[in-house]
């Protein structure tokens, strides 16, 4: 493991242990008796809505099919990563954030195949010497049903940098990784710290 995908490890949790892998249908027979075990299926929609129908040749759990950046008062940047060449774009044409704005990101994904536990987003963003780390916990998440055909998650709000220094080109690097240490996505983008929009 180089650096780099040392610091797009996500955190970890002490004396967490990640549990033993179960497919739906073990989940759905797991303890009904035990209301508490019924309440935290329910939660993650296990066994409820028609599943969705998906190619069988394609063992992904998590797939990410677009990102967004909200922030107040403007219209959303949307990427549809569905799109051919979509993950290269963000590397090219780089977001433009004001300084000192408020923005949060939102990501649009799909769950199939199995329970995805554990779903976090990590970021190493650098700018020179400088860099920051950010990690969002997303969840975990039963596949998605005919009723509920994708997942959304907003992240946390975030203030962008501001003052002369903090101004300029950041590269990030971003990763979508599970409990189980598998990574969904891993991208590099660009954005620019600029004085106005």
């Amino acid at each position: 493991m180089s650096a780099h995908d040392d610091e797009l490890k996500p955190e970890t949790t002490e004396g967490f242990k990640v549990g033993q892998k179960k497919t739906i249908e073990e989940y759905q027979q797991l303890d009904q008796n035990d209301e508490s075990l019924r309440k935290w299926k329910e939660s993650l929609g296990i066994g409820t809505g028609k599943p969705l129908a998906t190619d069988p040749n394609d063992k992904r759990t998590c797939i990410i099919e677009s990102l967004g950046l909200e922030v107040e008062g403007r219209p959303d940047i949307i990427v549809d990563l569905r799109q051919p060449g979509a993950i290269e774009s963000l590397k090219a044409k780089p977001f433009t954030i004001k300084e000192g704005a408020m923005f949060r990101m939102k990501v649009k994904f799909r769950v199939q195949n199995q329970v995805l536990a554990g779903l976090k987003y990590v970021q190493v963003a650098k700018r020179g010497p400088l860099s920051a780390k950010l990690q969002e916990m997303l969840g975990s998440y039963a596949p998605n049903t005919e009723e509920r055909p994708f997942y959304e998650k907003k992240f946390e709000p975030q203030e962008a940098p501001s003052g002369m220094l903090a101004r300029g080109t950041y590269k990030a690097t971003s990763r979508f990784v599970d409990d189980d240490n598998v990574t969904h996505l891993q991208f590099e983008w660009v954005f620019e710290v600029k004085k106005d929009w």
